[in-house]
C-alpha cells in the first residue's frame, strides 16, 4: 500500500469526539469576533441615549440663552425709557408752581400790567413751556381729557357736575393735568365728571386708554 493511501485512510478514521471538539472552538472564535454579539448592542445603545441627552441639555441650554437676552433687552429697553420716572415726577410739582403763579395773575390784571410785570410772566411762561418741552423730549407727555370719557386709567375723579349736556361720565372740569411716561401712567388727571346725562357710548373693542395705549401703572 502506497503512502498516499495510508494517510487518506488515516483521516477517514480520525476520532469523532475530536472532530466536535474542533467544531465547537471554532465556533466560539466566530462568536468572540461577531460584532452583533449582546455586549456591542448594548454599547451602542447607551451611547445613543448619552447622546441624545447631551442633544436636550444643548437645546434647553441655548432656550435659556435666548431667553435670558430677550429679558436683558426688555430691561436695558425699560431702563432707558422709565430711569427718569421718580425724577420727572419731582419736576412735575416745579411745573405744578409755575402754573399756579401763571393763574394767579387775573387776566384784568395782566392787561393793565406795567412792562416789569409782563416781562416777568413771560419769563415764567417761557420756563414752563420749557420744561414740558423737555420733559417730553423724554418721554413725559400731557394728559389733558377735558370732554373725553372719564377713564380710570388715566384719570382720578375728584367730583362730579351735574350737568345733562354732555353724556353721562364726561370729563368737564381738568383740576391738575396728569402724564404718562413710555407706557406707564407718571401722575393720573385730576378731574370732575358729568353726572346726569345720557349714557357715554363704551370705546371700540380691543381699544385701552388714549390713543391705544396699552396701561401699567407702574411708574
Amino acid at each position: 500500500m502506497s503512502d498516499e493511501a495510508k494517510n487518506m485512510e488515516n483521516e477517514a478514521a480520525t476520532d469523532p469526539a475530536e472532530e466536535k471538539a474542533r467544531v465547537d472552538v471554532g465556533a466560539q472564535g466566530a462568536e468572540a469576533t461577531d460584532p452583533a454579539n449582546d455586549e456591542g448592542v448594548t454599547d451602542v445603545e447607551a451611547l445613543a441615549a448619552e447622546n441624545a441627552e447631551l442633544k436636550e441639555r444643548t437645546l434647553r441650554t441655548l432656550a435659556e440663552m435666548e431667553n435670558l437676552r430677550r429679558r436683558t433687552e426688555r430691561e436695558i429697553s425699560d431702563a432707558k425709557v422709565y430711569a427718569i420716572a421718580n425724577f420727572a415726577r419731582d419736576l412735575l410739582n416745579v411745573s405744578d408752581n409755575l402754573r399756579r403763579a401763571l393763574n394767579a395773575v387775573p387776566e384784568e390784571m395782566r392787561a393793565n400790567a406795567d412792562d416789569g410785570l409782563k416781562s416777568l410772566l413771560e419769563g415764567v411762561e417761557m420756563t414752563e413751556r420749557e420744561m414740558l418741552n423737555q420733559l417730553e423730549k423724554n418721554g413725559v407727555k400731557q394728559i389733558d381729557p377735558a370732554g373725553e370719557k372719564f377713564d380710570p386709567n388715566f384719570h382720578q375723579a375728584m367730583f362730579e357736575v351735574a350737568n345733562d349736556q354732555v353724556p353721562n361720565g364726561t370729563v368737564v372740569q381738568v383740576v391738575q393735568t396728569g402724564y404718562v411716561i413710555g407706557e406707564r401712567v407718571l401722575r393720573p388727571a385730576m378731574v370732575g365728571v358729568a353726572r346726569g346725562g345720557p349714557k357715554a357710548q363704551p370705546k371700540p373693542e380691543g381699544t385701552t386708554g388714549e390713543a391705544g395705549q396699552t396701561i401699567d401703572k407702574t411708574a
